[in-house]
């Protein structure tokens, strides 16, 4: 499969871009694990222009994780045209285009999926960006805005069109939200269009490697997207089982990563969500006030020592 010149293989599998998630520590060790692209933090194209320093950050990319993709989100055209300028100058290999957010604070104000309910306007920051700047531009969206306008596969190829070089599919509506069964039959329907010649990524509903296989096998997309099946878990990209000790000196060396790379507070703020949802923790009795131990853990030490004593636990119950 390739984007643009981008060779990536056969049968990728993507890490998603997530705000709050998709930090550059936590990129770093899912391309370590075999993740074959990863994405930034979605960032806010109003913010973008407006240098709002927050946003500027998340710009930042590694050489060590490419090829790596950035994500802009808006409803304004000049906007997402310029803030698509400033991400070329970051340099990243994909500049995508997100009109699939269901949350309120985006798609409510009209960007991310409530670009579903303005296609024409989702269609010209198509065209303008991908006009604008010399990196392949690429999209990801939802099947429709709710289970009465499952547009999918008429959008896929008017985006298409508008000179995108491949197109994500979450297969959910925007009033599903992360509710229900992703629905990858329509994701299957758009990639066996004759009309359709980009990449086809799916999205929704993937915990596992198992289930990418499974995905490929049934429904031929191109490549697929994993998203919060991710969280606490970067090793998920590994065909190779890590056992529990190598789990959890994962995520501490997560934890070091962020604090090197940014300061001790905002680089724990950045970690404690992935360890609070980590799947290896499952198991220990009463993990709820562990849980609550860690999101409230304000240094290091802290928080390597909570990480010890689950530790410990896990070793006592296996």
């Amino acid at each position: 499969m390739r984007i643009g010149n981008i060779e990536l293989g056969e049968c990728p599998i993507f890490l998603a871009p997530m705000e709050d998630v998709t930090d550059i520590g936590f990129r770093l060790l899912c391309k370590r694990f075999g993740a074959s692209m990863v994405y930034t933090e979605f960032v806010s194209a109003e913010a973008l222009v407006r240098d709002v320093k927050s946003t500027i950050q998340k710009l930042t990319i590694a050489e060590e994780e490419r090829p790596v993709g950035i994500q802009i989100y808006g409803r304004d055209v000049e906007a997402m045209v310029e803030a698509a300028r400033i991400v070329e100058q970051a340099d990243p290999d994909v500049i995508d285009l997100n009109f699939g957010c269901p949350v309120k604070k985006v798609a409510g104000k009209g960007a991310g999926a409530g670009m579903l309910q303005n296609i024409p306007k989702m269609l010209e920051i198509t065209r303008k960006v991908v006009n604008a700047v010399k990196l392949p531009v690429t999209a990801k969206t939802r099947l429709g805005w709710n289970a009465e306008q499952l547009i999918i596969t008429d959008l896929a190829e008017q985006l298409q069109d508008c000179g995108i070089q491949a197109l994500t599919i979450h297969g959910r509506t925007r009033a599903q939200m992360y509710t229900g069964n992703a629905d990858w039959t329509l994701i299957g329907e758009v990639r066996r269009n004759p009309r359709i010649h980009i990449p086809i990524i799916g999205n929704g509903d993937i915990k596992s490697l198992g289930d990418a296989d499974r995905a490929f096998e049934q429904y031929g997309v191109d490549a697929v997207m994993i998203g919060r099946a991710t969280f606490g878990c970067p090793w998920i990209f590994s065909r190779r089982e890590l056992t529990l000790d190598e789990k959890i000196d994962v995520l501490e060396e997560q934890l070091r990563i962020n604090v090197e790379r940014i300061d001790e507070r905002r680089g724990i703020l950045h970690t404690r969500r992935h360890l609070a949802a980590s799947p290896v923790f499952k198991g220990i009795p009463d993990f709820r006030q562990t849980r609550i131990a860690m999101l409230r853990a304000e240094t290091v030490d802290n928080i390597l020592a909570i990480l010890e004593e689950c530790r410990e636990r896990l070793r006592d119950i296996r």
